[in-house]
């Protein structure tokens, strides 16, 4: 924990990203789970909460890689500021629904908000590496994935909590306040959010222009060694991702014979991991190379998740489901830190949004199918094989990306040797 509070005291805009980040995260779960009680409890129709997830989470799959290109093209901190307060406007006409029949306006806010942040989050995420040295930015990851976390406890539970004693006008003035405070701590960051992308000319010309550039960007991330490395591996863990949505609540509730409380248990213990991992992995991350981080974490990952899934085969119990979420939120939190930095490293400045903005579209779609298809082969194979094979992917996408990674990509110069105590080499001009 040393290295992380020393990183954060001595990185002035880092912190101010980071809080605006948490702030924001928190208004945005707040929202969610509001708004999905607040549905629920109006039409009482699963129907209709399912398609509340899918408004918010469609923009992902739809605009996920052409919002990156803006954000190698637009000021980044202008970005994520222009995108808080249309996220804080976008939910004003939420204070008019008043019954079932007004239930379509939670639709297009949700997709609003949805497709907004496509646009703030690949902004951020090619932000912070201006904010921070080469050799901090596991460190600076693994700190952002401490605040994800942290923002969805909290936001979860107090989401819960607005929406059943102060309605749809609480939650939404909660979140617009939210909205308005990140921007306000944005605008205080110093480092510069330009890109050096010129723009001008007729529509026409720069419509052709952001055609061109999502080609490149897709062109490198394709054809790039290491990010198409990642790119896979993003897939084959979204697509896991998807698998435990749309399952694990019938595992509690079938498999393990659980109620609601006990799923509610279970979320919380794997938050509560989510935030232990994440301070391990900031105070440790930048001891290790970023692709042993991701590589280890994602391998330590699956052999988790297959105990977790494989004991009630023997055993059946909820409190070692508990115990394994927290322990899994070690390595979730080491493989979510060592990917984002190796995409980082991976790509120039200039592409960094495109990158993100890929990855964000491949994990809508692959997240999809995941959710699908296990719907539908878990009445074939039943819950625990379809969730097995899940955990198995996971060790086989990080032995996978140990021999694929052998070197890693981008690494600051001098990092290796500090990371064994040995000085590093100083060339003649330095």
């Amino acid at each position: 924990m040393r290295a992380t509070w020393r990183m954060l005291a001595g990185r002035r805009d880092l912190r101010l990203v980071l809080s605006a980040g948490f702030i924001s995260m928190a208004g945005d779960w707040i929202l969610t789970i509001g708004l999905i009680y607040k549905v629920y409890a109006t039409t009482g129709s699963t129907v209709a909460s399912a398609l509340a997830m899918a408004s918010a989470f469609a923009p992902q799959v739809l605009l996920g890689a052409v919002a990156g290109v803006f954000a190698d093209r637009w000021d980044r901190k202008r970005t994520m500021i222009a995108a808080d307060l249309l996220l804080a406007a976008g939910l004003l006409p939420l204070l008019l629904v008043r019954g079932a029949g007004q239930v379509w306006i939670i639709f297009a806010v949700m997709f609003w908000e949805g497709a907004v942040q496509q646009f703030f989050s690949p902004a951020e995420q090619a932000m912070v590496p201006r904010l921070v040295p080469g050799d901090e930015l596991v460190t600076a990851n693994a700190a952002s994935g401490q605040v994800a976390n942290v923002s969805r406890l909290a936001g979860s539970a107090l989401g819960g909590i607005l929406a059943a004693f102060g309605g749809i006008i609480a939650v939404t003035l909660v979140d617009a306040a939210s909205f308005l405070a990140s921007a306000a701590l944005l605008g205080l960051v110093q480092a510069s959010g330009r890109t050096g992308c010129r723009q001008g000319g007729p529509v026409r010309a720069r419509l052709a222009q952001v055609g061109a550039e999502l080609r490149d960007g897709l062109r490198l991330a394709t054809r790039h060694r290491v990010l198409r490395a990642l790119m896979i591996f993003a897939l084959v863990t979204s697509v896991g991702e998807g698998t435990m949505s749309t399952l694990f609540t019938p595992f509690v509730e079938r498999v393990l014979h659980g109620s609601s409380q006990d799923l509610g248990l279970i979320v919380a213990a794997q938050a509560i991991g989510g935030i232990a991992g994440g301070m391990v992995a900031a105070a440790s991350g930048h001891r290790f190379r970023a692709s042993r981080l991701m590589c280890c974490g994602a391998v330590a990952f699956g052999l988790v998740d297959l105990a977790i899934f494989l004991y009630p085969l023997g055993y059946v119990a909820v409190w070692p489901a508990v115990a394994g979420m927290i322990v899994v939120g070690l390595p979730g939190a080491l493989t979510l830190a060592g990917l984002i930095t190796l995409f980082q490293r991976s790509s120039e400045d200039a592409y960094r949004g495109r990158v993100f903005g890929a990855v964000s579209a491949l994990e809508g779609v692959t997240v999809l199918v995941g959710t699908l298809g296990s719907g539908y082969l878990s009445r074939l194979a039943g819950i625990i094989p379809v969730l097995a094979v899940q955990g198995a992917g996971y060790v086989v996408a990080g032995l996978a990306m140990l021999v694929w990674l052998k070197e890693e990509p981008g690494e600051p110069a001098g990092a290796s040797a500090r990371r064994r105590g040995e000085p590093a080499l100083v060339t003649a001009e330095g």
